[in-house]
């Protein structure tokens, strides 16, 4: 997606959005002057997410050497740098709002999965202090690591349908229910989902859970489609790639939560707007038969 048209499409989210937002905003009771940014929201929420579908990997490298140098033209209003990063909070609630309006639609196949965000090395947790007392140490396939765990649920034509971060202590089955809810069909995931108790929660839900079983249980019988599907689990360790390789959601250098969360929120929306993305295109073969 080229510029204009990521700008175009955040900024006719946002007409709508701010003047929701803003009549339900809590009040302290307070007068408070609300100053207008110099600014548009859109066009703040446009470089966040214009910045993962770069090759930049450092915001500031983006923000000082591409973007000043470059969109002068584009952004006549542009802020500095420091006044850019101290109005990154503000855009935490936008990012939120607007990723959600990304979000795909139900096919009645859906995929579910973890994946870790280390926020430092191993080596240095004991000295780690920005995430310190929310993240916490966790285990995946790669082995331990100190951070956060990104869980995600995804249709079989790539798109997110559901997102949640937790410390990576979090079992991934705790999360499961609330990131379902409004899905229907059939749910595939590892055998890190398996539970009775979650299988029969989901299945009242109207959601079929589906995983592999372990080498000391009962092999269960399952129909050759759900077998097919279930090795195609892989698409969604796929996605899980490219939002750590090409929309860069995990790094070690945030100096902030807030900071953190808005970098995982603006590669998540970037990859919802990637023109190709991973598919099982189950569509195309049903169309043909």
């Amino acid at each position: 997606m080229s510029l204009l048209e990521l700008f175009c499409h955040i900024d006719d989210f946002c007409q709508d959005f701010e003047k929701q937002w803003h009549s339900e905003l809590l009040e302290s009771g307070l007068r408070q002057r609300r100053r207008q940014s110099q600014m548009a929201l859109s066009e703040m929420l446009t470089l966040m997410v214009y910045f993962h579908q770069s090759h930049y990997r450092d915001f500031k490298a983006y923000y000082c050497e591409h973007v000043q140098v470059y969109l002068n033209s584009e952004f006549p209003s542009l802020l500095s740098y420091n006044r850019f990063v101290q109005l990154l909070p503000s855009l935490l609630i936008p990012l939120c709002a607007y990723l959600q309006s990304c979000y795909g639609t139900c096919t009645g196949i859906s995929f579910i999965d973890s994946t870790a965000l280390a926020v430092c090395d191993n080596r240095r947790i004991s000295q780690h202090r920005v995430f310190e007392g929310i993240a916490e140490r966790g285990y995946s396939s790669t082995g331990w690591f100190f951070g956060f765990k990104l869980h995600l649920v995804v249709n079989d034509c790539g798109e997110i349908l559901g997102v949640c971060v937790t410390p990576g202590n979090v079992d991934d089955r705790r999360c499961a229910p609330d990131l379902t809810t409004g899905l229907w069909g059939k749910l595939f995931g590892d055998k890190g989902y398996l539970s009775k108790k979650l299988f029969e929660q989901l299945f009242e839900q109207g959601l079929q859970l589906i995983t592999k079983v372990k080498k000391n249980m009962k092999n269960q019988l399952m129909p050759l489609s759900d077998k097919l599907l279930l090795r195609k689990r892989a698409i969604i360790e796929t996605i899980n790639d490219q939002l750590k390789n090409i929309s860069q959601i995990e790094h070690t250098r945030h100096r902030s939560l807030t900071g953190f969360m808005t970098n995982v929120l603006a590669g998540l929306i970037a990859y919802c707007h990637q023109p190709k993305k991973p598919s099982l295109h189950l569509r195309q073969a049903l169309a043909l038969c």
